[in-house]
């Protein structure tokens, strides 16, 4: 594919006077295999749309295109905007806009381009902003089947981590409440242009239809993930004492009551405890 040429794509920046932003962490895919895998693990048909952040030069944007009825790709950097007009000038189905995707009313975009389509996310996400671009997508509780990304391997390990194990941290936890995550495949960093330093990997967000665990209160019960995993290396009761302004005899008695030791760490508690955890201390805290 042209696309993933590395002489095509140095005679293309070079036209457009591009030159790559380590501060936007561009890295650029060259391995051919890797979008045509990407976009056909991403679950979009020809019936659906797809919202991509980030295009680059447009290499998974071509194959997301051939795929799905409509792709939407948002792009922060105002250079890529003409280069990506060349590259996707066969793609009608393929459009652009020029936006922070983190200052972008995604449900509204939704509403406005897809129109009762199915609709699924896919994209190569740039390591700096990881965490809150995927953190944004799910607590807007957009109307998404999924959302298929590439990110930093060590990224992939923490945020598809089992809930309650010693790799889990409180992303593992926040991810897991709204989407169920699987790792798809490895991708090496000789697959990018420039190359970065580390290996990445694809995973796949399913977003879930109703959170796993009940809790009387979300942001409450995002406060006490926060606050447990905090301090790591010390127990969750110590994090969270310090965090929510209960002293830590109360945290005790919660932890006490539904059946976990007082010196337990955070990446030892499975949903199920994090949310009666909450529930708990949520009562305490309202006296």
């Amino acid at each position: 594919m042209e696309l993933t040429d590395i002489n095509y794509i140095k005679r293309l920046l070079g036209r457009h006077g591009f030159t790559f932003s380590k501060a936007l962490g561009q890295n650029f895919l060259i391995d051919p295999t890797v979008c045509p895998r990407m976009a056909e693990m991403c679950g979009a048909g020809p019936d659906d749309g797809v919202i991509e952040i980030g295009p680059g030069i447009g290499v998974l944007t071509v194959e997301l295109a051939k795929r799905a009825k409509k792709t939407v790709s948002v792009e922060l950097d105002t250079r890529l905007i003409p280069v990506l007009a060349e590259t996707l000038t066969d793609y009608r189905n393929a459009q652009v806009i020029n936006a922070d995707v983190m200052k972008t009313d995604l449900g509204r975009l939704i509403d406005e381009q897809f129109g009762g389509m199915r609709v699924f996310v896919c994209a190569n996400l740039p390591y700096y902003i990881t965490s809150p671009i995927i953190m944004y997508l799910l607590e807007s509780r957009l109307p998404v089947e999924s959302i298929t990304v590439m990110v930093q391997k060590e990224a992939a390990e923490r945020l598809c981590a089992p809930v309650g194990t010693r790799s889990a941290g409180a992303i593992t936890a926040a991810v897991n409440y709204y989407a169920s995550a699987e790792r798809l495949f490895e991708v090496g960093r000789s697959s990018f242009l420039p190359s970065p330093n580390v290996d990445s990997e694809v995973i796949k967000l399913t977003v879930r239809k109703t959170p796993p665990v009940s809790v009387d209160d979300e942001k409450f019960f995002f406060s006490v993930i926060s606050a447990s995993f905090s301090q790591r290396r010390k127990t969750a009761a110590n994090g969270l004492s310090s965090m929510l302004g209960i002293s830590k005899d109360k945290i005790n008695t919660a932890l006490a009551d539904i059946g976990v030791s007082p010196t337990v760490r955070a990446e030892a508690l499975s949903m199920e405890q994090l949310a009666a955890l909450s529930n708990k201390l949520r009562e305490i805290k309202n006296g």
